[in-house]
């Protein structure tokens, strides 16, 4: 296609997504299976050019700032409590899944070597961050198996990289070194966590000298890349390095960002990174026609691999709740033996995060990346596809109705820890009403802003009293907020009405428009804010 036609194409897959998009809210569809299935019914269609992928690039267009988006909303805290679990499953879970796939091929397939065998267990391996930010989006879940679901989907490429790029070697030489695999994958996590350490410092400090909103947010918008082409530059993990600097960008973002450059910010990124998470998914779609085309037709592709496709799929899924069961049971001796307490076991969770398994763009992209003469690549390609069709549409279609079926969604996460919205909420005020109070008099003692000391001594008494007892607010809490919603609503209509009447000029309209909108903003937040 020519540069013109491509950009056509693009516009073309854009109004797709929108069209899907409102299809899978409509019919309450999981959107990444609606977009999954759109993106392979538009590749069929007559006359639809064959689209080819350039892996690094899809790599490095689209993995980047999604991996920095999940980063950027990483609780600290949440993430270093429960970091062994997560690497439990970002390395141990990915490591013994590559075996179990390898172990299962070779078994179907014994003419097959066994490097190739976990080349392909390491292609498949990963869960991918992009389904499951996709999936867990849209659902809510206790903090414990959140954590450690979006935790792995951050850390768990760096560990599938690193298998499936000795695997290959091993496939093409001959040679392989487990000791050297070890060291390589610790050499390269560390040396991207430093990188990503250093980008996110230098974001940090070039966002604290600007004010202006555009520069801003195209600063924060450029560090993912930043960070995954320096790790990539140094030959260490883009992945980890993306990783840590979207953690240490997430902290400060609240001392770097002004409210107006982090509200505008927000709705930036919002929908860039639903642009591109749809895209992912419509690309992986698309992928599936040049697969089909690569093998000869679908039906001499499943006459030729379908049973060792489905074995493939069936260890993918089976090994993950092997080992998370067994994990999940064995944490608690192990904990004994050094010392330590630990919680007992969920069934429920274990299923829950055995289930959550989806693949996405990274299992495709390295198995588009494959050398043409890789033993068992048109095998790997196909198997790739397959386990991304089917996590996607069949557990991450399912992920509700399966939380619901466990009671997951009836659990209600209280941490003693922290304190609750309404003694937070206490606390602010009553340093906004100290503020006030020291600037509410004159230098001669009178008292110069009677209102906003009256104001803000309402608002620090209310919120002692809501803090004591929540309880007695919740009734009315709803009802009050809509009252205010429908006085900013009928504010915003006046506003328009002076507006096309030509009594007020459009600078004064943006202007009034926006306190509008502010407003609302904040009206709209308090009213669903968690008691």
């Amino acid at each position: 296609m020519s540069s013109t036609e491509t950009f056509k194409f693009v516009l073309i897959l854009l109004v797709a997504i929108v069209a899907l998009e409102l299809i899978a809210r409509r019919l309450r569809l999981p959107t990444a299976a609606a977009l999954l299935a759109g993106g392979i019914g538009i590749a069929f269609l007559p006359g639809i050019p064959a689209v080819s992928f350039d892996p690094e690039l899809v790599l490095i267009v689209f993995l980047p700032p999604l991996l920095m988006d999940g980063a950027f909303y990483t609780v600290w805290s949440d993430f270093r409590r429960y970091l062994g679990g997560i690497l439990w499953l970002a390395v141990g879970a990915v490591v013994f899944t590559t075996f179990a796939v390898g172990v299962t091929v070779h078994a179907v397939l014994p003419s097959l070597p066994w490097a190739a065998c976990f080349a392909l267990g390491a292609v498949v391996s990963p869960p991918d961050a992009v389904a499951a930010k996709a999936v867990l989006g849209k659902v809510k879940l206790p903090r414990r198996p959140m954590v450690l679901l979006e935790g792995e989907s951050l850390l768990n490429d760096a560990t599938g990289l690193v298998l499936f790029r000795f695997a290959v070697a091993a496939a093409l030489t001959g040679a392989f070194s487990a000791q050297g695999a070890v060291m390589s994958f610790a050499g390269l996590a560390l040396g991207g966590i430093a990188v990503g350490a250093l980008i996110g410092a230098v974001v940090v400090l070039v966002l604290r000298r600007m004010d202006q909103v555009f520069l801003a947010i195209t600063a924060s918008c450029l560090s993912p890349w930043a960070a995954y082409i320096g790790g990539e530059a140094v030959h260490v993990s883009g992945v980890m390095a993306v990783v840590t600097t979207g953690i240490i960008f997430g902290w400060y973002q609240h001392e770097v960002f002004s409210a107006n450059i982090r509200v505008r910010a927000t709705t930036f990124w919002a929908v860039m990174i639903f642009l591109l998470e749809a895209l992912v998914f419509i690309l992986i779609g698309f992928s599936l026609r040049g697969v089909v085309e690569r093998l000869g037709g679908l039906g001499d592709a499943l006459q030729a691999l379908g049973l060792p496709i489905l074995a493939v799929v069936a260890a993918v899924i089976l090994s993950r709740f092997v080992w998370v069961y067994a994990t999940d049971y064995l944490r608690r001796p192990l904990a004994h033996l050094i010392g330590r307490g630990a919680a007992p076991p969920s069934p429920r969770e274990s299923f829950l995060l055995s289930w959550a398994g989806m693949r996405g763009v990274v299992t495709l992209a390295i198995a588009l990346s494959l050398p043409e003469e890789m033993p068992g690549r048109d095998l790997t390609l196909a198997a790739a596809f397959a386990v991304i069709l089917v996590t996607v549409v069949l557990q991450g279609g399912t992920m509700g109705p399966v939380i619901r079926w466990l009671g997951l969604d009836r659990v209600v996460h209280v941490d003693m820890a922290h304190l609750t919205e309404g003694q937070a909420g206490a606390l602010i005020d009553a340093a906004q009403l100290e503020a006030v109070k020291a600037r509410a008099y004159g230098a001669d003692g009178s008292l110069i802003h009677p209102r906003l000391l009256e104001q803000y001594t309402y608002r620090a008494t209310i919120a002692e009293r809501f803090a004591a007892a929540p309880q007695d607010f919740t009734g009315g809490r709803e009802s009050h907020y809509d009252v205010i919603l429908a006085a900013i609503a009928a504010g915003r209509v006046e506003l328009l009405k002076l507006h096309r009447a030509g009594r007020i000029h459009d600078d004064l309209l943006h202007y009034l428009e926006r306190d509008l909108d502010l407003q609302e903003i904040a009206a709209e937040n308090d009213r669903q804010s968690p008691v």
